[in-house]
């Protein structure tokens, strides 16, 4: 049947060897946030009124090892930068609500009091990329993130404007201590990704040389 074709509509990943179809990717429009310790109340309604959200990125330091006539480059401390979120403001104010109790536990504004400590008010925040099931069929997660020791660095509560008709929304600058990556089974196992259990051994020869 001619629709067998459609298994050579990919890259051949070697010479003379077609017969394999492209891989579904994943989707930019199924996702999901879920915050955990936002805030005072639940924060389910911030689910629901997310508009972008942004993936990690994790950076690493350069070391430089100077030597005779040249030079060898090590990977140093990583970082994670920011992520950005941003909201729809509804109108019954309960995105205002939770983001500014976020806020206030972090600083409080009106008495001019800071937070004791980081775990008064660091939240943990989820983002799992779906499959597209809804309602009966139960969506399945393809990848989920896990963001560690959360606060907010700003809240940007945009602008109003005559000319325009889009929604009003809260950008949120989300900084973080650590991620990790859960892949496989609905999201649930390390089974590859950041977090997942590599060996630091060759065979039977350990790698410490540079």
């Amino acid at each position: 049947m001619a629709l067998t074709s459609l298994n050579r509509i990919s890259i051949p990943p070697s010479n003379g060897n077609s017969g394999t179809a492209l891989l579904m990717p994943k989707l930019k429009y199924r996702f999901r946030v879920i915050l955990l310790g936002f805030g005072v109340e639940s924060s389910t309604e911030l689910t629901k009124q997310v508009v972008d959200v942004k993936r990690p990125v994790v950076t690493f330091e350069e070391m430089p090892i100077e030597i005779y006539n040249s030079k060898i480059k090590l990977a140093g401390k990583p970082s994670w930068e920011d992520i950005t979120m941003n909201l729809r403001d509804d109108a019954n104010g309960q995105i205002q609500k939770l983001v500014g109790q976020q806020i206030q536990k972090q600083y409080d504004f009106m008495e001019q009091a800071s937070a004791r400590s980081g775990i008064d008010y660091k939240f943990q925040t989820n983002i799992e990329v779906l499959d597209g099931g809804n309602g009966a069929l139960e969506p399945s997660v393809l990848e989920k993130w896990e963001l560690y020791g959360c606060f907010l660095k700003s809240a940007d509560y945009g602008d109003a404007n005559y000319g325009t008709n889009e929604p009003m929304t809260v950008a949120l600058s989300i900084t973080y201590d650590n991620a990790i990556q859960f892949a496989g089974a609905n999201g649930t196992g390390v089974e590859r990704g950041i977090g997942a259990l590599v060996g630091r051994t060759i065979g039977e020869a350990v790698t410490g040389r540079s």
